[in-house]
């Protein structure tokens, strides 16, 4: 039997809060514990795997046995807050029976819209996946405020999934995908196993602007399906209620995969090199340049002069000693520490700067060699005529 997980490395799940708690009961333990033994049986072969969950304030609003009824703002906060640690608890455990470590990440919506808390958040989660842990991720509903809310986790899950360039994500729902129309209402309505492209179509099925079906439901689900296809993530829409749901997308119970319109990769280099205004530049020698041509990491040892203003995660030029652009990236440090360790190596720049820093002046991972690729322009002048 085909996996239909074959060939995803790094794999974001969203869960919601129906999946995980009762109103009542609380906690749906084996249930979590179940989902704890797909991710181990993934983490097993070398995947790489994200949870985006939900749940925090219904689970605390359970445990506090508060009324039924809208919560006002700072009872839903209280909610979380209580809801929050036990959650956490919760994962640890499940987690912990397949020797996981769990870490918690939370998020608001400004911590993946601006460029300095999005690193610092992309920077955490990657280094809990080389530590081989695995990231809990949910919006910060303690502190978050409307203006400041994803409102729903579909959306996180997207924008975490394009933040760490992950190939697929999937979203445990209480649907087993996308329908030409809602099956609930419809008797007719098909299921879809495979969407190519977003087109006017698939986002009609899910429910437009003006349909009675536009609050919520699948619609945020497309929604989120156009970030993450759009950034090069694929996506699986999938019933999540069944015990070990991840093991039930491998053996092909009915799905629906949002195909990825690009390698991530490929997709943030492309927002690198051609989305943001430059801020400062950096000249380097030609031992950085060869290493840069060879797909390495700009290292400060390399860097001749700092010009320019900027702060970490501003996006910079790397210019050779011609004065000619030969990369862009997000630089790793702010103006004034890049200037006092440029020419130094690693082992100078903590005696310099009085504390640990980054290695990288630029990771490879945020820099872009030259403009966008010819063959992409190419393609895009095609598609222009």
């Amino acid at each position: 039997m085909s996996d239909a997980l074959h060939g995803y490395g790094r794999i974001v799940v969203k869960i919601g809060s129906a999946l995980l708690v009762d109103r009542e009961r609380g906690l749906k333990s084996d249930w979590l514990r179940s989902l704890a033994d797909d991710v181990a049986a993934l983490a097993r072969e070398g995947r790489e795997v994200m949870l985006v969950s939900s749940g925090a304030i219904a689970l605390g609003r359970a445990i506090m046995k508060l009324p039924p009824g809208a919560l006002k703002l700072e009872e839903a906060q209280a909610a979380a807050a209580v809801g929050q640690i036990a959650l956490a608890r919760a994962y640890s455990e499940a987690l912990g029976r397949h020797s996981l470590e769990a870490g918690q990440i939370l998020l608001t919506l400004r911590d993946t819209e601006e460029r300095r808390p999005y690193l610092n958040a992309r920077a955490t989660v990657g280094t809990l996946l080389q530590f081989g842990a695995i990231p809990v991720i949910n919006e910060n509903d303690t502190v978050a405020t409307t203006e400041i809310r994803y409102g729903d986790n579909d959306r996180l899950a997207a924008r975490v999934a394009t933040m760490m360039s992950a190939d697929l994500l999937i979203l445990l729902s209480d649907i087993d995908g996308l329908y030409t129309a809602p099956p609930a209402q419809d008797p007719d309505a098909r299921h879809i196993p495979t969407v190519d492209a977003i087109t006017p179509q698939i986002e009609a099925m899910a429910g437009g602007a003006a349909s009675i079906f536009s609050r919520g439901g699948m619609k945020t689900k497309v929604d989120a399906a156009k970030i993450a296809t759009q950034a090069g993530t694929a996506m699986i829409i999938t019933l999540g209620s069944r015990a070990n749901p991840l093991d039930a997308i491998r053996r092909g119970e009915r799905q629906t995969l949002f195909r990825a319109a690009t390698d991530p990769v490929r997709a943030r280099k492309r927002w690198i090199a051609g989305h943001l205004n430059a801020t400062g530049r950096l000249t380097v020698d030609e031992g950085a340049v060869r290493a840069l041509q060879g797909g390495k990491s700009l290292l400060p040892a390399g860097v001749k002069r700092v010009d320019g203003e900027f702060r970490r995660g501003d996006t910079i030029l790397v210019l050779d000693e011609t004065g000619a652009e030969i990369a862009r990236g997000l630089v790793a440090y702010d103006s004034g520490d890049a200037r006092l360790v440029a020419g130094l190596r690693s082992s100078a720049i903590e005696e310099q700067l009085g504390a640990s820093a980054r290695t990288a002046m630029i990771h490879r991972d945020d820099l872009v060699m030259g403009r966008l690729p010819t063959e992409d322009a190419a393609e895009e002048s095609h598609h222009a005529r």
